[in-house]
């Protein structure tokens, strides 16, 4: 259950929308030129041709000598990366996700890691699709290029209504399943989502214990697409604040239950419930085979997507052969 709290105040969805690209595009500033290279370690290994030299932009190493002296005009090695690249993003717009005690709600903070993912895929050829998974069901987006698709996108994220139970509920395990049989051409899977849907009541912190539900799916997602997994948090779902008696809502459901925080004891439980909850959605993502991004509403969430961008470079130059890294 999440603790019931109010929306805090928010600028209209295009002045929203116009603020999220500029901060963006300015703080992500050098990994927005083709850079689905740096979300997900792997791609980039295969041939795939030439193109010119971009000064700035390509590295020296991956100079195509033979087309330069053929052509006297400096040309570098492409790969598969460079080629055109689909994304698929499923998106978790369920009543959970209407939650949020910092900076922004979870659903914001959905927003605004598709928005990443949008402007860090973007490039000639490269097309963003989407999957919805709101209240009333699964709502698809069919992939396509440009920035006017992108922000439209956005757009209808944002404007997804707040606070309605769910009336036709489909579960998370579901939709990622769907989101697979979707996704035919190989590319990139982004799931954006709290993921404390399809969770065993028991044996949470347990290596032992039952996966969560959407283990599977996701796994076979993984065995064609590249998953990355963006999981959503807000410090709450962490730890209770010892300030009396609060009101504990069920998004889900809307089932409501009155719980006096100032026992140290009933704090204590929720912690570690939360830790074991956290540990298994953690463990169930490894071992799905998908590349793990934690966001959190209290943290600087453009930071962390930065962060570990260079982390999943730094591990694509650690296992790409040797050959290709002194060709």
């Amino acid at each position: 259950m999440n603790a019931h709290t109010t929306s805090v105040g928010r600028l209209a969805p295009q002045r929203r929308l116009r603020r999220l690209e500029l901060t963006i595009n300015r703080r992500l500033d050098g990994l927005l030129h083709g850079q689905h290279l740096g979300l997900l370690p792997g791609p980039g290994s295969e041939p795939a041709g030439s193109r010119e030299y971009r000064a700035g932009e390509d590295e020296v190493r991956r100079m195509d000598w033979s087309v330069t002296a053929r052509t006297a005009v400096p040309h570098v090695r492409t790969v598969d990366a460079d080629r055109e690249l689909t994304t698929w993003t499923l998106v978790d717009a369920t009543p959970s996700m209407d939650f949020g005690t910092a900076e922004l709600e979870k659903r914001e903070l959905a927003v605004a890691a598709v928005a990443a993912v949008g402007f860090l895929t973007a490039g000639t050829g490269n097309r963003l699709g989407a999957h919805l998974l709101g209240d009333a069901g699964v709502r698809r987006f069919p992939a396509r290029t440009g920035r006017h698709h992108l922000i439209n996108l956005l757009r209808t994220l944002m404007e997804v209504p707040r606070g309605r139970p769910a009336t036709q509920p489909v579960p998370l395990a579901d939709a990622i399943d769907g989101l697979r049989r979707s996704a035919g051409q190989r590319g990139l899977a982004v799931v954006v989502s709290d993921f404390l849907d399809g969770l065993p009541d028991e044996g949470m912190g347990g290596a032992d214990g039952p996966p969560p539900d959407w283990e599977r799916p996701l796994r076979r997602l993984a065995a064609r697409h590249q998953v990355l997994a963006v999981e959503v948090r807000d410090p709450r779902e962490l730890e209770l604040p010892d300030v009396g008696l609060i009101t504990l809502v069920d998004p889900e459901s809307g089932q409501r239950r009155e719980v006096s925080t100032g026992s140290r004891e009933l704090r204590e439980r929720y912690a570690a419930a939360a830790a074991a909850q956290r540990l298994a959605v953690n463990r169930a993502l490894r071992r799905a085979g998908a590349s793990h991004l934690p966001l959190s509403t209290d943290r600087d969430w453009i930071a962390d997507i930065v962060r570990h961008v260079h982390a999943q470079r730094r591990l694509a130059r650690a296992t790409r052969p040797a050959g290709g890294r002194n060709a």
